[in-house]
């Protein structure tokens, strides 16, 4: 319709459209009026079936329990867009996400991207045999073509358990994510390496669901169960729900209690609850996701790259 209406060839309609393809301008402004007034939009899609990129990126997501989640994989999607890659976002987690990885690897995926720190084992390692390039943020995964960055989750929570015994605390509890959660398990790992180097043990510890109604619910029982002094969380919305359970329970935090948490979340410097956390860094690790997928698209057979994020206290008003 275009090649008809302009009046000219259609080889002449897909050179006007195909970057760095000689055609006269003149001709070209005139097509692309013409396919203005049409409507006409190459389809990228069939572009990339014919051996060029598709420019699209499936994020697994997981369960976007977390606002850290949240603003992770909005990060990602601003910088993605920059590049001119457009993400295809999947949540979930299960079988439904089983069933939207079967479903998105017929799209000609440029790459994959995984929140493997809150996603179950069973789908980032389907993903990393699924023959497309991936990233892995969070969990590490060993496999060809798969590239990692990863948060030294083991260090941070280290460094906050060392801090408050510095600070004279010595009865610990440990409120984590759930149990296929890599980033949870790396964080109560930390934390039992620096109670151990100093001869302590964990009190009392409770599994929730990475939110603040289960950090919440979880805090209010374990604190009237266990005398502690110390209450260290795997991310911050779960910090969020137990320290409003401490101040219901009339305790002072952190006169009575040290309440911890991780990612350091946009709510945690809110004054309201000022608290005390270990910064995931999130531009540092989009910048590296960035960095290795770039590498990974122009050199595709290149040796698996593992990138490690260091995390930092942050110290608040809650230690």
């Amino acid at each position: 319709m275009v090649a008809e209406a302009a009046g000219v060839s259609r080889s002449a309609v897909s050179r006007a459209f195909t970057k760095g393809a000689y055609l006269d301008a003149q001709k070209r402004e005139k097509i692309k009026e013409v396919a203005a007034q049409l409507g006409y939009q190459p389809n990228a899609l069939a572009a990339g079936l014919q051996g060029g990129r598709s420019n699209l990126v499936a994020i697994f997501a997981g369960n976007l329990r977390s606002p850290y989640d949240t603003a992770f994989i909005s990060r990602i999607v601003q910088k993605m867009n920059a590049l001119n890659k457009w993400p295809i976002l999947i949540d979930g987690a299960g079988a439904e996400a089983e069933k939207a990885l079967t479903e998105v690897l017929r799209y000609p995926l440029d790459a994959l991207i995984l929140r493997g720190g809150s996603m179950p084992a069973g789908i980032v390692e389907r993903c990393a045999k699924a023959n497309v390039p991936a990233i892995s943020s969070g969990r590490l995964v060993d496999a060809p073509g798969v590239d990692n960055v990863c948060c030294r989750n083991a260090r941070g929570m280290r460094l906050a358990g060392e801090m408050l015994i510095r600070k004279g605390r010595r009865r610990f509890a440990f409120i984590g994510g759930p149990e296929d959660f890599y980033s949870s398990a790396e964080r109560r790992a930390g934390l039992l390496e620096a109670l151990k180097a100093n001869g302590l043990a964990l009190v009392a510890e409770a599994r929730g669901d990475y939110t603040v109604e289960s950090g919440q619910d979880l805090a209010e029982r374990l604190l009237q169960r266990h005398a502690v002094d110390a209450l260290l969380c795997a991310n911050d919305a779960a910090a969020i729900g137990a320290l409003t359970a401490a101040r219901q329970l009339g305790l002072d935090v952190p006169g009575d209690l040290s309440l911890v948490g991780f990612d350091d979340i946009s709510l945690a410097k809110w004054q309201a609850f000022n608290l005390t956390t270990v910064r995931n860094p999130i531009d540092e690790s989009v910048d590296r996701i960035i960095e290795l997928l770039q590498s990974r698209l122009e050199t595709p057979a290149k040796p698996s790259e593992t990138v490690f994020v260091d995390p930092f206290l942050v110290l608040r008003g809650t230690h």
